[in-house]
C-alpha cells in the first residue's frame, strides 16, 4: 500500500516529444501517493489535433473492452500494449508510429481512494515527424593482404527541421556474431569496440569526419580478425523536454565483404654502429633495424647484448629496461635508448670506455599484443666487433690545462702542448691577449685569438700609488645557456699602459661551499695559467685584457656559473718574480635561472565506472614543446576510504624507462594488474587488469621534464594532472529495495518518515551502509546522511542533524525520519544501499551490491491559523486566558463570603 496520508499525483513523460514515423515509441507513466492496492490501473487516452476536446480511448490495463473501434484491431494486434514496469509504473507501446498517432496523450488512474485527493490524470503531447535519415556505401567485395591499408566512406544525412544529432558506427559481420570496430558518438566522442581499442590507441584504426556528411573508416594495417561483412549504422538523436537524448531512427549501409589474406612473417634483423673502432671518450650509436612486412601493425620488444649479455631492453609498450650493472652509467646520461620507429632502435654510448669493447648483438622478440607477450618468434642480428682505442700521450698531457709564453712555434712547454704558432715574444710587443679554452678528445685546447703579449717590467717610480679595480657586470640575472661579460677596469695615478700588470679572475659557489677559487691568472708577460675552477668553466670562458681592460666572459652559462667574482690586480717591477703590489676589486654577483619547463598536464576532473573483473585504464594527457627532453610520469592512488590520506605511490617510470613500483604495488600480483604506458607523444595511460573493489579511489599523475644539462640529467619541474575518479559498476540485483514512488504532504512542525525497505534477507556476515539524498526544485541531489557499514553516521549538514532519525538495517529498515519539517525540507527523497562482506582472511570489507529505493516527494504546507493557534502564539494572550477563571473564583468566593456575613447579620 502506498503512504496513508499522501496525495495521489500521476507523472507522465514530459512533452513536446518528437518521433519518426514508423519507429517503436514509448511514453512512461506512474502514480503516488495512492491509497488501496499496490497494482493501480492505468487508462491510456489520446486527443487529436483534429478534435481537441474530444477523449479518444486508446488501452486500459484493468478493461479490455476500454479500446475506441480505431484502436481495437491494433491492441488486439499487440500493436500498441502496456507495459507494467511495476505496480504503479507502465509503458505505453507503440510499435510502428503512424501519422494519426500524432495529438495530446493522457494518463489516467481510477480511484482506489478512500476520498477524491490530487491528482488523477496527466497529459504529454507527441508529435510525428518524417524519417528523413540517409546511409549509403557502395556495396564492393575487397580482398587485402594482411597488413594492407583499408579505407570505406559512408555518407550519412538527415533534413529534419528539429535539433538532433548523429551517431556513425562501423561494425563487422561475421556469422551471427556482430562486432563493433569504432564509433563516433552523439557528444561527438570516439569510442572503439572492445576487440579494437588497442589498435584504436595506437592509431591503426581510424574515423573521420572528411565533409559534411562523409564519415571515413581507415584500418592501417588490416589484419586476419577484420575479414568478415563490414557496414556503417547511423543514428538520429534528439533531446527530450526532460534532458535525455533518445535514438529517433536508426539505419544501415550495404555491406562490403572484405576478405584478408595471410602473409609468411618474415623478420631479418640487422645491427650498425657509427664506429667500428672509436677512442676512449668518443660517442658511439649502435642502431637496430628490422625488415619486416607490415611492421607497422606487429609488435617488437629489441635487446642489445654484448658479449651475449643483456645491456637494456625496449618492451612492446615502448618502455626501455636497463640492466642493472647499467642502471647507473645511464642515470648520468652516458647511455641512452630509444625507438626511433616500429623498425629502428638505437643505443647511444657516450663517452665510450674500454669496458665497452666487445661483440654487440641485436634480438627480436615478436609477440602478439603489446600486454600480451605471448611469443610468436625470435630472430638475432649477426655480430658487430667495437674495438675502443685507448688514449695515447698527447692527449693525456693536453688535459693539465696551462700554457705558458715562450718562443719558436708549435712545442711543448713541459705540461702542454701549445697549439698555435705565434711570432717570437719581444719585449714591449703589442698589447692584447686573447685566449679561448676549448675540448679535443675530452682534453683541452687553447687557440690563439690576439696578439700574444709579452711586458718589460716596472721601473721604482711607478709603484702603483692611486691603484683601484674596480669590476662591472651588465646584468646581474641571466637565463640559462645566454652569455654574460664581466670587466675589470684598472684605475691608477699613473697611465696603466706604462704598468706592468697582471690581472686574476676569483670564483666563488653560491651559496659559498668554501673560499674564494682562482679561475684563471693572466701574468704580464701574457702567460695564462688556470686555477682549481677551471674544469667548470672548461670550453665556456673568453679572455680579454688591452691597457687598463680586462673582460671574461662565459658563453652559455650554466647553473654552476653562478656565484661571485671577483678580480685580482698585481703590479710587478720585472717579468719574474713576483708582484710588488696586489690588491682586489669589488664582488659581483652573478645568478642564474633555470630553464623553465614548459610542461603543461591537464587538471580537468573526471571519472570512470567499470565493470567487476574488467580491465580500464586512466588517462594522462599533456602538452610539451619539441625539444630534447625526456619525461617522468608517477602514478599516485587514493583510496576511497582514506579522502584525507597522503596518495600512495603506484608506480614510476623513469626518464630512462626505469619502473619503480611503490610499496603497497611491489608484489608480483600488483605490478602484474598496474601498467605504465606511453601511448602517444601526448598522453600516458595506467591500464588496470582485472578491476577489483580494492581498486576503486582516485588516480592522479605527476610528469616530470627531465633534460640533458651540464653533463647529466636535470629536472626541470613537475606537474600535476587532475584527479580520476574509479568506480566500480557493482550488480545491483543481488539487492532489492522497495522502488514504489510516493508523496508526502505535511504540515511544517510535524515529524514525517521517508521510506527505504529492503526486501528480502541478507547473508548472515553482510552489513549494510546507507546513504540518504535530498534534491530541491532545480538543484542536483545532495547527501544529507550516510550510515557506513561499521555504524558510523556522518552527515555533510551539521544544521539537520538534530532533526534526523536513521534507522539501523539490522531489520532490513533504512527509513529516514525527519523531525519539525520546515519549507526549506521540500523536494524530493531518495536512499542508495550498499551491501558489504569480507572477502576470505581479509579484515577489510568490500562492496559487493546496490540499489537504489524510489522516490519520495516532500511537500510542506504552513500550519493553519485557528483561535486556538492564534492563541498560543501569543503568550500575553495564553496566561490572560488562563489566569482570568482563577480571578473569577475567587472573586465568586468574595462575593459569596460577604454575602454570607450580611444574612447573618
Amino acid at each position: 500500500a502506498g503512504v496513508g496520508a499522501g496525495q495521489r499525483v500521476v507523472t507522465i513523460q514530459k512533452g513536446p516529444l518528437y518521433r519518426v514515423l514508423g519507429s517503436h515509441v514509448t511514453l512512461w507513466c506512474n502514480v503516488s501517493g495512492y491509497q488501496g492496492p499496490a497494482e493501480q490501473a492505468f487508462q491510456w487516452s489520446i486527443y487529436l489535433p483534429s478534435a481537441p476536446e474530444r477523449e479518444v480511448q486508446i488501452v486500459s490495463t484493468a478493461d479490455p473492452s476500454f479500446p475506441y473501434a480505431i484502436y481495437t484491431q491494433r491492441v488486439r494486434a499487440q500493436e500498441i500494449y502496456v507495459e507494467r514496469v511495476q505496480g504503479d509504473a507502465v509503458l505505453l507501446h507503440i510499435t510502428e508510429l503512424q501519422d494519426r498517432d500524432a495529438g495530446e496523450y493522457e494518463c489516467h488512474t481510477p480511484n482506489t481512494d478512500e476520498r477524491y485527493f490530487g491528482s488523477y490524470s496527466a497529459k504529454t503531447n507527441l508529435t510525428v515527424i518524417a524519417d528523413t535519415l540517409s546511409v549509403s556505401m557502395r556495396t564492393q567485395d575487397l580482398t587485402r593482404a594482411e597488413g594492407d591499408a583499408m579505407e570505406l566512406a559512408c555518407e550519412v544525412s538527415r533534413s529534419t527541421t528539429q535539433h538532433t544529432h548523429l551517431s556513425v558506427g562501423w561494425y563487422r559481420l561475421r556469422g551471427e556474431h556482430r562486432a563493433e570496430i569504432l564509433t563516433l558518438s552523439k557528444d561527438f566522442v570516439l569510442m572503439p569496440g572492445p576487440a579494437y581499442a588497442q589498435r584504436f590507441l595506437t592509431g591503426n584504426v581510424r574515423l573521420d569526419k572528411v565533409e559534411s556528411t562523409l564519415y571515413r573508416l581507415s584500418i592501417a594495417a588490416v589484419e586476419p580478425s577484420d575479414q568478415g561483412q563490414v557496414y556503417c549504422e547511423a543514428a538520429e538523436w534528439i533531446e527530450d523536454p526532460d534532458g535525455m537524448w533518445k535514438d529517433i531512427s536508426r539505419r544501415q549501409s550495404e555491406r562490403t565483404s572484405l576478405v584478408v589474406t595471410q602473409q609468411d612473417r618474415d623478420l631479418c634483423v640487422g645491427i650498425a654502429a657509427t664506429k667500428s673502432a672509436p677512442s676512449e671518450g668518443d660517442t658511439l650509436q649502435l642502431n637496430c633495424t628490422l625488415e619486416a612486412q607490415r611492421s607497422g601493425s606487429r609488435h617488437f620488444q629489441v635487446s642489445w647484448l654484448l658479449n651475449s649479455t643483456e645491456v637494456a631492453r625496449i618492451d612492446p609498450r615502448g618502455l626501455l629496461v636497463w640492466k642493472k650493472e647499467y642502471e647507473e652509467r645511464a642515470r648520468l646520461g652516458q647511455l641512452h635508448a630509444f625507438k626511433q620507429s616500429n623498425t629502428v632502435y638505437i643505443l647511444d654510448i657516450h663517452e665510450v670506455g674500454l669496458e665497452d669493447s666487445g661483440g654487440y648483438h641485436c634480438s627480436v622478440l615478436e609477440v602478439n599484443a603489446p600486454g600480451n607477450f605471448q611469443s610468436i618468434q625470435t630472430n638475432l642480428s649477426s655480430t658487430l666487433r667495437i674495438d675502443v682505442k685507448p688514449l695515447g700521450k698527447t692527449e693525456t698531457v693536453a688535459r693539465t690545462g696551462r700554457a705558458e709564453c715562450s718562443s719558436g712555434g708549435e712545442g711543448w712547454d713541459g705540461a702542454f702542448v701549445m697549439l698555435t704558432r705565434f711570432a717570437e715574444c719581444k719585449m714591449n710587443l703589442r698589447t692584447g691577449v686573447r685566449w679561448v679554452l676549448g675540448k679535443v678528445q675530452g682534453g683541452a685546447r687553447w687557440q690563439q685569438a690576439g696578439l700574444l703579449s709579452c711586458h718589460h717590467g716596472l721601473s721604482p717610480s711607478q709603484t702603483g700609488l692611486g691603484l683601484h679595480a674596480t669590476l662591472i657586470s651588465r646584468t646581474a640575472t641571466i637565463s640559462y645557456a645566454q652569455s654574460f661579460e664581466l670587466i675589470c677596469h684598472v684605475s691608477a695615478s699613473n697611465p696603466v699602459k706604462e704598468l706592468l700588470l697582471s690581472v686574476g679572475w676569483l670564483f666563488q659557489h653560491n651559496p659559498p661551499a668554501n673560499s674564494y677559487q682562482e679561475l684563471v691568472h693572466v701574468l704580464p708577460n701574457g702567460t695564462v695559467s688556470w686555477g682549481p675552477a677551471q674544469p667548470l668553466f672548461q670550453g665556456r670562458a673568453q679572455l680579454e685584457k688591452e691597457r687598463a681592460f680586462s673582460w671574461l666572459r662565459i658563453h652559455r652559462a650554466m647553473a654552476g656559473h653562478a656565484g661571485t667574482y671577483q678580480c685580482k690586480v698585481g703590479v710587478w717591477k720585472t717579468l719574474q718574480g713576483q708582484p710588488a703590489i696586489s690588491f682586489t676589486s669589488n664582488a659581483v654577483g652573478i645568478k642564474v635561472v633555470p630553464p623553465e619547463s614548459k610542461l603543461q598536464v591537464a587538471t580537468r576532473e573526471s571519472s570512470v565506472e567499470v565493470a567487476s573483473g574488467a580491465d580500464t585504464s586512466i588517462e594522462c594527457r599533456m602538452e610539451i614543446p619539441q625539444n630534447s627532453s625526456q619525461l617522468a610520469v608517477s602514478w599516485y592512488f587514493l583510496p576511497l576510504t582514506s579522502v584525507d590520506a597522503t596518495p600512495l605511490r603506484i608506480v614510476r617510470a623513469s626518464h630512462s624507462g626505469l619502473l619503480e613500483y611503490g610499496a603497497e604495488f611491489s608484489s608480483p600480483a600488483q605490478k602484474s594488474r598496474f601498467l605504465s604506458q606511453r601511448v602517444s607523444s601526448h598522453m600516458f595511460q595506467l591500464r588496470i587488469l582485472s578491476a577489483s573493489p580494492g581498486d576503486q579511489g582516485q588516480y592522479r599523475c605527476a610528469v616530470e621534464e627531465w633534460r640533458w644539462l651540464e653533463g647529466s640529467w636535470h629536472g626541470l619541474g613537475e606537474r600535476w594532472s587532475g584527479r580520476t575518479r574509479l568506480q566500480l559498476l557493482l550488480p545491483e540485483s543481488e539487492l532489492h529495495l522497495e522502488k514504489a514512488n510516493h508523496s508526502i504532504l505535511a504540515t511544517q512542525g510535524q515529524e514525517v518518515t521517508l521510506g527505504c525497505l529492503l526486501q528480502g534477507t541478507l547473508p548472515p556476515a553482510a552489513r549494510l551502509s546507507a546513504t540518504w539524498f535530498h534534491k530541491k526544485v532545480g538543484g542536483p541531489a545532495r547527501p544529507l546522511l550516510t550510515l557506513h557499514h561499521d555504524g558510523a553516521i556522518e552527515s555533510p549538514q551539521e544544521g539537520l542533524v538534530g532533526r534526523l532519525q536513521l534507522r539501523r538495517p539490522t531489520a532490513g529498515d533504512l527509513s529516514l525520519t525527519v523531525g519539525s519539517v520546515q519549507e526549506g525540507d521540500e523536494g524530493t527523497y531518495h536512499c542508495q544501499v550498499q551491501e558489504w562482506q569480507q572477502q576470505g582472511n581479509n579484515e577489510e570489507w568490500e562492496p559487493q551490491a546496490w540499489a537504489l529505493s524510489g522516490f519520495t516527494q516532500l511537500t510542506t504546507t504552513p500550519p493553519e491559523t485557528t483561535v486556538m493557534s492564534r492563541i498560543c502564539s501569543s503568550p500575553s494572550l495564553l496566561n490572560f486566558i488562563l489566569c482570568l477563571p482563577l480571578v473569577l473564583i475567587l472573586l465568586l468566593a468574595l462575593a459569596g463570603f460577604c454575602w454570607y456575613i450580611i444574612s447573618r447579620k
